[in-house]
């Protein structure tokens, strides 16, 4: 998988702040789909994780067919996904999915989603 998110990472878009991130999904299938960030000046960036995310559900998945989420940074060190992404996450994964965050290096973090998002707002807190 690092090899695969180090390769992706140059497709980002990150003019600004030169941070690249890369993600991949992983769906219970088999299939992957990829994502990158891509920035624009006035802020309305899209993360790599929302990105890959909203592809697979633009190719007909839906909540319960994910698996895996793997995420890369460039700065060298091992990043998590922002509390946006993470209410993305909560949204199309289960609590005990696993999302693996990787260094450049190849070292990574594996955490599940319920460590990411421990206190998660869903569909029940609306009603």
């Amino acid at each position: 998988m690092k090899d695969e998110l180090l390769k992706l990472q140059k497709n980002s878009y990150a003019p600004y702040s030169n941070f690249f991130v890369a993600a991949i999904v992983v769906l219970k299938d088999g299939k992957s789909f990829s994502g990158v960030n891509v920035e624009n000046a006035n802020g309305t960036s899209i993360c790599a994780e929302r990105n890959a995310i909203a592809t697979a559900i633009a190719h007909g998945y839906k909540r319960g067919d994910f698996k895996e989420l793997n995420i890369m940074v460039s700065n060298g060190r091992i990043g998590t996904p922002c509390f946006a992404c993470r209410q993305v996450i909560l949204e199309f994964f289960d609590l005990k999915d696993i999302v693996r965050c990787y260094a450049t290096s190849g070292e990574y973090k594996e955490y599940t989603v319920e460590e990411l998002c421990p206190y998660p707002f869903g569909g029940d807190d609306l009603k």
